[in-house]
């Protein structure tokens, strides 16, 4: 395998790890960088180009579990979040994340192949980054000024509940996990940043789950040819994945997701000119 599959593989890692996290759909990047330029499934195939793109998805996984860690640690009590938290009974409970998981957990298994079949499309995917644009102007222009729930300890069992639903528009190509969850959230009465932690919280059961039964069935394109490929994707994703949420964190309850909004369409505005 020569150094430029390695920097082909690098690349679609860097597009994974800044975008599936961000509220600007990683598959309609992919779209953009990997079926209209780079051509992952000319060179290695196009199963095992698709089991490459689930292992940079763990990559992306792995991020959030770094950067959350002392809160999974705490939810799964095995440790404290910090030295304070036994005097903070109320604190967001893995029942909760759950609850929060079970409506799009449900929905994915129940109709994964018919979303496979039907719904991975260039014209499905724009469909979702517009729709999903306009949802988030709404969120910003209806959400609370003054939120309730500034911090993603106070979030109820019922706004749990309520963004796992609202989660299920996310099984629809290009709308944007988080970007259907944050504003879900922020329609609910959470500040910005309180619903984008309950999402990336969420998301590393449902995409870990995900990832696995996915390459559980694709194990066979898992080649010791294309393990330097893989290596440097899965590398690459967990970096940038870790850079993009820490910087998407600190700044979410500044910019909120207007400037994200606008960004999408102008990118089913370029998918659409250069498909169709």
């Amino acid at each position: 395998m020569d150094l430029l599959m390695i920097l082909k593989a690098i690349i679609l890692g860097l597009v994974e790890g800044l975008t599936e996290f961000a509220p600007v759909s990683s598959t309609g990047h992919m779209i953009i960088v990997d079926d209209m330029w780079l051509h992952s499934e000319q060179f290695l195939g196009k199963y095992t180009a698709n089991t490459f793109k689930i292992v940079i998805q763990l990559g992306s996984i792995l991020a959030v579990v770094f950067v959350f860690k002392d809160r999974f640690i705490d939810m799964l009590g095995l440790g404290r979040f910090n030295k304070n938290a036994a005097q903070q009974p109320n604190r967001l409970k893995l029942t909760q994340v759950i609850v929060g998981l079970i409506p799009a957990g449900v929905l994915g298994v129940l109709f994964e192949d018919y979303i496979d079949e039907h719904l991975f499309s260039t014209a499905t995917v724009l469909i979702g980054l517009v729709i999903g644009a306009v949802f988030m102007i709404l969120a910003d222009f209806f959400g609370a000024k003054d939120p309730k729930v500034q911090t993603v300890d106070q979030i109820t069992y019922k706004q749990a509940l309520t963004v796992g639903l609202i989660q299920c528009l996310s099984l629809w190509p290009g709308f944007s996990r988080s970007g259907s969850t944050i504003s879900g959230g922020v329609l609910l009465g959470m500040s910005h940043r309180a619903a984008a932690d309950f999402t990336f919280i969420m998301a590393v059961p449902i995409m870990f789950g995900a990832s696995f039964l996915s390459l559980l069935k694709n194990w066979q394109y898992f080649t010791l040819d294309a393990l330097p490929f893989f290596i440097a994707g899965f590398i690459s994703a967990f970096v940038f994945a870790l850079i993009s949420i820490r910087f998407f964190l600190k700044l979410i309850n500044k910019i909120k997701l207007v400037p994200f909004a606008i960004y999408r369409i102008v990118l089913a505005a370029i998918i659409y000119v250069v498909y169709f």
